[in-house]
């Protein structure tokens, strides 16, 4: 049990003496780099869904 609580006030020490912690400002300006990323990779993936649903219906049209 004493391991555990070690490992405990450990970590606790590590979180609020060596993490340094991004500002309100990095941390604002990180999210929005992530929500652009995430909409431009929805938006291609999107897109490639299309263009390969079409494709297929295409070649399968072919073969009727």
């Amino acid at each position: 049990m004493n391991k555990v609580s070690t490992y405990f006030k450990d970590s606790y020490h590590e979180l609020q003496e060596k993490v340094t912690w991004p500002t309100w400002l990095q941390l604002q300006q990180s999210t929005l780099i992530v929500l652009v990323a995430t909409v431009i990779i929805t938006g291609l993936v999107s897109l490639m869904d299309f263009g390969s649903n079409q494709l297929l219906r295409l070649i399968y049209s072919l073969f009727k």
